[in-house]
């Protein structure tokens, strides 16, 4: 079996990796460093969680263990999609050049430009940077490329799902043509193909598994849920999750669940510390400090659930991690093998469950079809049995429902008939009182005086023959009512 020592590593890089307690490389370490080491440019494909951050790093700080850095001029750039992969490579660095003088620089969102300017200034071996921070750094004047020997692409997919592709063109451009060259990704799509036809030259292409597959010692599982009502889907859902987590007890020392939407992490968060559970979220638009400091309590064991969106995918590397919870469907295929390759690392054994609603039916056959194969189905914890917070919910939900209606109804129609007669009755005995009935004689109605009506006066001559006298008489009912009324009144009165 081949061993570290076998790979013509620098010796300091070897103690380094002794004092780490690693002996025996993985398959992408062991079919990577040779051809590295010899200077050509390498396409590296391996799914998640086989050591390809160590497979670039040792033989680029073997390279760089000799030579000097200048200031402004980083002697090799590594690009990464995300500010968490990024510090990690820079972690990994730290841990195999600690008996090298090399230095290095992490330039990434949220942090300080003074900080990272001063580092740049002093000179520094070796640069890693998400793309939009380096080409910020570079139109500023602070940064040149035209000194970079080695040129690493890490998780090459992933830059291309979250645009990228355009400013690492660009950035291929700003770097001498005669550089050294690694691409390390997970999946392969035709986008990153091209890419690699144009600015790798003659790799050697290192392929240690079928491209999108997952790790055997991973075991999947996939509950099919069906919510009982589509507004109450959310909170069946979320009760699930935590009917899955209860499930595994003990074994599920610490676990990351993944939600498609940065508002959904949030909500989940919420409501697993509602109910008890040691969680925490973690997705883009949290204050890099924050994400900074749950990540760190997250990796010390100091908490148990991280509730993440993609963007932990493909930054987090914690061995222990015992399982990944799916609260959704991933709507990109190669994210699943991502997601779950944060379990079951570095040869330990780990556990992913999926809830798979009704609409994720496509989202799930792209897996499938992706992993080239099912995904064993689990059986639903609560079965057809409401959730408790569905339970507890319902009856606040109806009410307020009933108060909204009461509430449309009073402010739309206003009081009902009945409300608006008792608060202004009219008496009919005095009505029948006041007006005349048929028997007796109707007593002669005064003229009307003329009103001061210009617009009724001008239609009035407008209507009569010219001297004809103004005709006095009600058309209508007007102030008078028809007999048979009267008369009613009048014979009930009596009777």
């Amino acid at each position: 079996m081949t061993q570290f020592s076998d790979l013509n590593l620098d010796p300091r890089v070897l103690q380094a990796l002794t004092d780490a307690g690693y002996v025996t490389p993985t398959p992408i370490q062991a079919d990577a460093i040779p051809p590295a080491l010899e200077g050509r440019d390498i396409l590296g494909i391996a799914q998640t969680g086989t050591g390809k951050t160590a497979a670039f790093v040792l033989p680029m700080i073997t390279r760089l263990a000799q030579g000097r850095a200048r200031a402004r001029m980083p002697r090799s750039l590594v690009l990464c999609p995300t500010r968490e992969l990024a510090a990690q490579v820079a972690e990994n660095f730290d841990k195999y050049t600690k008996h090298l003088k090399l230095t290095k620089a992490l330039l990434i969102g949220g942090v300080s430009f003074k900080d990272q300017d001063a580092l740049i200034d002093r000179g520094v071996d070796v640069l890693i940077a998400t793309p939009g921070r380096l080409l910020d750094h570079f139109e500023r004047g602070k940064l040149l490329l035209t000194g970079v020997q080695i040129m690493v692409v890490d998780e090459a997919d992933r830059m291309l799902d979250m645009g990228f592709i355009p400013d690492i063109e660009r950035i291929f451009g700003l770097v001498p043509p005669s550089r050294q060259t690694f691409f390390f990704s997970a999946t392969m799509a035709k986008e990153i193909e091209r890419i690699t036809k144009t600015f790798l030259k003659d790799p050697a292409r290192v392929e240690v598994a079928r491209q999108a597959t997952t790790g055997e010692n991973i075991a999947q599982g996939l509950v099919e849920f069906k919510p009982t009502r589509r507004e109450t889907e959310a909170a069946e859902k979320r009760a699930v999750l935590r009917a899955l987590i209860d499930g595994e007890g003990e074994a599920c020392s610490n676990a990351i669940v993944f939600c498609n939407r940065k508002v959904d992490v949030d909500i989940v968060a919420k409501s697993l510390k509602k109910y008890g559970y040691d969680a925490e979220a973690i997705h883009g638009d949290l204050d890099q400090s924050q994400r900074t400091r749950t990540l760190d309590a997250f990796r010390d064991g100091k908490l148990r659930l991280l509730v993440a969106s993609d963007v932990a995918a493909r930054g987090l590397d914690i061995p222990a991690v015992s399982h990944v919870f799916n609260f959704d469907v991933p709507s990109h295929s190669e994210d699943y093998v991502h997601r779950i390759g944060r379990t079951g690392r570095a040869g330990r054994s780990g556990k992913a469950l999926t809830i798979s609603a009704p609409r994720d039916d496509k989202y799930l056959a792209a897996i499938e079809a992706l992993i080239a194969k099912p995904i064993p189905r689990v059986e639903n914890p609560l079965k057809d049995a409401p959730p408790q917070e569905v339970r507890e919910d319902r009856p606040r939900r109806e009410e307020r429902r009933t108060e909204e209606r009461g509430e449309r109804r009073t402010r739309v129609r206003g009081p009902r008939r009945d409300d608006r007669r008792e608060e202004a009755p009219v008496p009919a005995p005095a009505l029948a009182e006041a007006a005349p009935t048929a028997e007796q004689p109707r007593p002669e109605r005064a003229p009307r005086p003329e009103r001061d009506h210009p617009e009724r006066d001008r239609s009035d001559r407008d209507r009569r023959p010219r001297g004809e006298p103004r005709d006095e008489r009600i058309v209508g009912m007007g102030d008078d009512a028809p007999s048979f009324i009267l008369k009613s009144f009048a014979e009930r009165r009596a009777g």
